[in-house]
């Protein structure tokens, strides 16, 4: 039997990650157990995720996922390279997972590991550099040289493709047993309105956050682990987040994650002096510096996550929803595993990564679209759902 992985966000699960789970088991073997690694609270793109963590597990599972793994705050909130290399490093620790599948554009596997084999060379990370020293920005640098080695830098357009590249590349630079495995993803990313073939999860966030149905874009089996959760967005926390930011000291700023090269004065500066988290993300972003780059930012610094916060090594991992198959393969990880896993609602062992995950569950709350606030103190009681 293969076991699975996949690194992933279900913010929210839809039909179309109920394809790519049917395409991993045509692919493998229809007894292959699917293992996820998915974001907790929050989410790479610097935002609070839309549902609970517990509801997106549990929705997984019913599903036809086996196993819901969380991947840590200080991952989730990484760039795409760091995310990618998070989440293949807890899946390499497990010392169970034998494929990594994941979706793309493309699906052209071989091309994606050739790139990513250039781009773990030398002469790439020279061109990258020399590139970024004429001001360019960084998504156009990488694509510029990689063709300055010869390939073919539009595998660097899309953004699943951008996130293939990544985990075959940490799955190459940690000479990890894993073998990847690539999955045409259909549809727009970026759709404004969704496809019910094919959805993406920005249009579906867009569709909850307008009040409307997602009956048709859901399987049936998920959408009943919806009907009752709470939706968290960022507009929902600004006060919130406005005050933590200008109380915010200078020193606290200069360390938070992705403050690099003067960034984080020019976030203060606008922090301090706009009234709204859209006119700080106005005045910060640029050419060089992407939106979801200046939300990440901005996150962590709320979240105080430092830079050196998001280097931190991963002491544990938490089991947020399983079934019986997914419950036999954590008990295999609990005696092999290289890594201590936990329940959800368990302490794991005292570490500075566990204090980061109390605060960011503390504060995920204060996001909530309801005029309640929901306990602050939930993530230490977090229940684990076992689908029977």
């Amino acid at each position: 039997m293969h076991i699975c992985g996949i690194i992933c966000e279900y913010n929210p699960f839809h039909r179309g990650h109920e394809k790519q789970l049917r395409q991993v088991r045509q692919a493998l073997g229809p007894d292959t157990a699917v293992v996820c690694l998915m974001s907790g609270s929050f989410v790479q793109r610097g935002e609070p995720a839309i549902f609970e963590k517990r509801m997106r597990a549990q929705a997984a599972i019913l599903a036809g996922v086996n196993l819901v793994l969380e991947l840590p705050v200080t991952k989730a909130l990484c760039s795409a390279e760091g995310f990618a290399r998070g989440g293949v490093e807890i899946f390499s620790k497990l010392d169970a997972v034998d494929t990594l599948a994941f979706g793309c554009e493309s699906a052209d596997a071989p091309a994606i590991i050739t790139a990513a084999q250039a781009m773990c060379q030398a002469e790439y990370d020279r061109a990258l550099r020399e590139i970024l020293d004429t001001g360019a920005s960084y998504p156009a640098a990488r694509q510029r040289a990689l063709e300055a080695l010869g390939l073919d830098g539009k595998i660097l357009e899309k953004p699943n493709d951008i996130l293939a590249l990544e985990y075959c590349k940490a799955l190459l630079q940690m000479k990890s047993g894993i073998q990847p495995l690539a999955l045409l993803r259909e549809g727009d990313y970026h759709a404004k309105e969704a496809d019910p073939d094919n959805p993406s999860a920005t249009s579906l966030r867009t569709r909850l956050l307008s009040g409307k149905d997602l009956s048709l874009f859901v399987p049936q089996a998920a959408i009943e682990a919806y009907r009752s959760a709470r939706q968290y967005a960022l507009s929902s926390g600004e006060r919130a987040m406005l005050a933590g930011l200008r109380l915010l000291p200078d020193e606290a700023w200069q360390k938070t994650a992705h403050g690099s090269e003067g960034l984080w004065s020019k976030a203060m500066k606008a922090a301090r002096e706009k009234g709204s988290l859209e006119e700080i993300i106005s005045a910060v972003k640029s050419r060089r510096y992407p939106r979801t780059r200046i939300q990440r930012l901005l996150l962590c610094a709320f979240l105080g996550i430092s830079q050196e916060a998001l280097q931190l090594p991963v002491s544990h991992v938490r089991a947020l929803a399983f079934d019986e198959t997914g419950k036999a393969l954590l008990r295999r990880m609990r005696e092999d595993a290289r890594l201590p896993v936990v329940n959800a609602g368990e302490k794991p062992p005292a570490s500075a990564l566990f204090d980061l995950e109390l605060r960011a569950g503390r504060l995920y709350p204060l996001f909530c679209r309801s005029e309640t606030v929901p306990d602050g103190n939930a993530e230490l009681g977090c229940r684990i759902f076992l689908k029977k």
